[in-house]
Formats: structure tokens, sequence, C-alpha cells
């Protein structure tokens, strides 16, 4: 992982609807179809759905989000609802980290099986998925909007027992 000499890595904590609105900007800079700070607050005062924010760290570090990871638990199993880090952390391993402790916590909650689903053309995506052992298990067709085609989905799982 890349770090500029002067910096600490990144930390990550719960996060709260108070970040909705730094979620909805990072979010947009990632994705064809940006979802509102009211999205995700609304999502984020559902029953079984958290996010885990990565932050910069250190003294005078602003306590604004890097990225973050949004997730939905229902008895045994788990979603990764999106997963995205802002332009100017990218490639620095933040999407690895807020992944692995999206799976601890996930773990620790007794969770048996993770899903997600991710465009079959985001191959950065796909290899730290396939990196931490998620396995393609499906396809859901028309799963992208996209102007006027809709793309599918590739559906992964990940096996944590």
């Amino acid at each position: 992982m890349f770090m500029i000499p002067w910096s600490r890595p990144p930390i990550v904590d719960m996060a709260t609807i108070s970040d909705s609105d730094e979620f909805a900007d990072i979010h947009d800079e990632g994705f064809p179809r940006a979802w509102s700070s009211e999205e995700f607050a609304a999502l984020l005062a559902q029953d079984g759905v958290f996010a885990l924010a990565a932050r910069r760290s250190g003294p005078g570090s602003s306590r604004r989000p890097i990225g973050f990871v949004l997730l939905r638990r229902a008895a045994d199993e788990a979603e990764i609802l999106t997963i995205a880090v802002t332009r100017r952390w990218r490639g620095r391993g933040v999407a690895r980290l807020l992944m692995q402790a999206a799976l601890r916590q996930l773990y620790a909650e007794r969770v048996k099986q993770v899903f997600l689903e991710v465009d079959p053309g985001n191959e950065a995506a796909i290899s730290l998925y396939r990196q931490l052992d998620f396995r393609p298990v499906g396809e859901r067709r028309g799963y992208y909007r996209r102007s006027a085609d809709a793309a599918p989905a590739l559906v992964m799982r990940l096996d944590l027992r």
C-alpha cells in the first residue's frame, strides 16, 4: 500500500447518519447513479444496516470520511450494499481496509455468508473481492441501468464459517 511518508494509515470506525452527506459525495465520485444523502440516511436508519467509515488519522486530521462500506445483515447472512473511496485515496488500500474491517465485524456477529453485486467491468473491485475469497455464484440481469441498456451484475459470495 502506497502512503505519503508523513501520513498515517486511515482508521476505520462505525459510521453514523451524520456521515450521510459525505457518503453521498464520495459515492457520486465513483458511480454513474449517485445516491442522495437522504437515501443514505434512510438506509442507515433501518434495522440491520450499518456502515464503516475510513478516516484520516493523526493530529489535526479531519474526521471527514475518505471511504465507506455500507452493509445489511439479516439473520446469518449479510450483503455489501456499496463501497466507495474518494478519488484522492484510491489505490492506497482503503477499500481493502474497509472490507477487512467489515468482514471481521460480520464474523464476530456470526454471519455465515456475505453477498455482493459488482459490475463485471470493474476489474479492480473484482480483484479485491477474489483476494478476499469471494467467489462468483450468479448474475443479475439488467442490474446496472445505463443510458439505453442495462448491464448485468456479477453476484459474489463469501462463506465466513
